[in-house]
């Protein structure tokens, strides 16, 4: 398994990296695709970037379905859909934290040495 990921992974050319026209110049920078360092580490980064990302999103709606909550009025429809964004919110924000820790392991699992 893990070396497909690594070939999934090759496909992957950082665009700093074409500058670079000595083998050691890349070594150092960490572009030396042959190790999969670099690009195990941007797809790292990327789907970390993704759950952050996410998370922002759940609270922005937790707040907003708050807001909307407080200026209901007392309208029934008004304060049951503040109440249903909240929860969708609470429940995107439990999912991100979930992603977060299960990518976190997953990675973990295959670091490369």
């Amino acid at each position: 398994m893990k070396e497909k990921i690594f070939e999934m992974m090759a496909a992957y050319k950082d665009p700093a990296c074409d500058s670079l026209t000595d083998e050691a110049q890349k070594s150092a920078a960490g572009c030396d695709l042959g190790k999969n360092a670099n690009a195990f580490a941007s797809f790292q980064n990327i789907i970390y970037v993704m759950i952050g990302v996410t998370a922002v999103i759940a609270v922005a709606m937790i707040v907003i379905g708050g807001i909307n909550y407080t200026t209901s009025a007392g309208d029934g429809a008004k304060a049951k859909k503040a109440k249903d964004t909240i929860l969708y919110g609470v429940i995107g924000l439990i999912i991100a934290i979930m992603a977060f820790a299960i990518i976190t392991f997953v990675t973990g699992a295959i670091k490369i040495s």
